[in-house]
């Protein structure tokens, strides 16, 4: 009989391995422990003390229970992702003889397309006419989302002097720890000047993190978030700003501009093109919208009098 905290043992021992060898961020790691943590207590309440009890039938039961809670499909998704990873990791501990999780689906996510800005939103967005360090670093980081459709963590992550000057470009670790170049435009070039000018106004001395807060300190994900915020009420943005709907609105406009999906994906960091092919779907969107403007055959004629 394994122990009553077997469970738990198995989980924290998957954690430390996504943590040590795998190097998943530290938000990617809340969010398996989160999930996991969720199963874990399921499966007490079901008297199963050890993965390798666990059946399949058992995963669709804990599915369709978390589901009548009114989980979404998405959050199910996620759900099985995690619960697969950890059955990966315990087949190769040689903990378990198969992943029951294998092979199972989760409800149908309705694929939704991001939300973005169109050019002319991004330009009054970004023409921001405050020289406080605040109102300079909030600029930087904007132009930087924009100019290269960083992650909001990846953003976090920089350091000082990661942003060559020279050749115009940064090197970012993504997910999985991979790293990726992209290139800094022009505009957040300048932007990124501006704040270097200013930036000792703000940052401690011993501070290498690129963007800093109003301690001294590398900036948190909360504060970019409620700056931003911020700036879309103050500049009348039809829409709520967050750094992913200008990562969003990053890929859209290049895609649009350039029709080249492969390089998209390379400067997004995304390991399958699957996942960048949403961003055709905008891009066929804005062109039907230009074709139903634009086309002869496409114009409604107006009813004779």
């Amino acid at each position: 009989m394994p122990p009553p905290d077997a469970l738990q043992a198995w989980l924290d021992r998957f954690l430390d391995h996504l943590y040590h060898e795998r190097r998943l961020s530290p938000h990617t790691l809340e969010a398996y422990a989160r999930d996991l943590n969720n199963v874990v207590a399921w499966l007490q309440n079901h008297e199963v003390g050890d993965w390798a009890e666990l059946k399949q039938q058992q995963i669709r039961n804990y599915i369709a229970a978390r589901h009548r809670l009114g989980l979404s499909p998405k959050s199910l998704h996620r759900e099985l992702s995690s619960l697969r990873s950890l059955f990966n990791f315990l087949l190769r501990e040689g903990e378990v003889a198969a992943n029951p999780a294998q092979g199972l689906r989760a409800p149908k996510v309705r694929r939704k397309l991001p939300t973005t800005l169109d050019p002319d939103q991004i330009g009054h967005l970004l023409d921001i006419q405050d020289d406080s360090p605040e109102a300079v670093r909030d600029l930087a980081i904007m132009e930087l989302f924009y100019s290269s459709g960083l992650r909001l963590a990846e953003l976090i992550s920089l350091n000082l002097g990661d942003i060559d000057p020279q050749d115009g470009m940064v090197e970012v670790t993504g997910k999985g720890a991979k790293t990726r170049r992209v290139p800094v435009g022009s505009k957040a070039r300048e932007a990124l000047e501006r704040w270097h000018a200013v930036r000792d106004q703000l940052a401690n001395l011993d501070e290498t993190g690129l963007f800093v807060g109003v301690r001294g300190k590398r900036i948190s994900r909360s504060t970019i978030q409620k700056r931003l915020h911020h700036w879309s009420i103050e500049q009348g943005t039809p829409r709520n700003i967050h750094p992913h709907l200008l990562r969003h609105s990053f890929a859209s406009h290049l895609l649009e501009s350039s029709g080249d999906l492969r390089a998209v994906q390379e400067l997004l960091g995304h390991s399958n093109i699957s996942t960048t092919q949403i961003y055709t779907h905008l891009d066929f969107q804005h062109l039907a919208e230009v074709y139903d403007k634009a086309h002869p055959r496409a114009r409604k004629s107006k009813s004779k009098k």
